[in-house]
C-alpha cells in the first residue's frame, strides 16, 4: 500500500496526457504539486505560507512564472519562499540574503531597486520645487 492508492492524477503538458506520476520528470512533478497547492490556497487562503526550494526540479522559465503567479494571485498573503534561483528573486518584494562564514552567519535586508520605485510617491508641485 502506498501514499498514492486510491488517488489517480492525469496530467498534461501540451498534448500529452500523463497516466500517472510515476511518468513524469521532476520538473513536471514540481508543477503538478505546485498546481495543486496553489488551487488549495485560492480555496483556502491563510496570511501565511513558507516554501522551501519548491524549484529546485524546475528550469529558470518555469520559476519564474511560479514566482509571478504567486505575487500576482495571492497579493494579501505573506510568503516566505527559500529558492537559490533569480525567478524567484526577480519577484520578490524584500529579499534575506544569507551568509556563513569563518563559522559566523549573517542575514541582510534587501528590496530591490524595483520596488523601491514603485512604492515612491509622486511629488507635489511644491517637493518639485524645493528640489530644484
Amino acid at each position: 500500500m502506498s501514499v498514492l492508492d486510491g488517488l489517480e492524477i492525469k496530467v498534461a503538458f501540451g498534448d500529452v496526457w500523463k497516466e500517472s506520476l510515476g511518468e513524469l520528470s521532476g520538473g513536471q512533478r514540481s508543477l503538478a504539486a505546485l498546481s495543486l497547492i496553489l488551487a488549495l490556497l485560492l480555496f483556502k487562503p491563510a496570511p501565511l505560507y513558507i516554501l522551501d526550494e519548491v524549484d529546485a526540479a524546475l528550469d529558470l522559465s518555469h520559476t519564474q512564472n511560479i514566482g509571478q503567479l504567486i505575487k500576482n494571485h495571492f497579493k494579501h498573503s505573506q510568503f516566505i519562499v527559500v529558492s537559490l534561483k533569480d525567478g524567484m528573486f526577480n519577484n520578490a518584494n524584500v529579499l534575506f540574503k544569507t551568509k556563513f562564514v569563518d563559522g559566523v552567519s549573517t542575514v541582510s535586508r534587501h528590496v530591490p531597486l524595483r520596488v523601491r520605485d514603485e512604492n515612491k510617491q509622486p511629488q507635489t508641485e511644491r517637493q518639485r520645487k524645493r528640489v530644484k
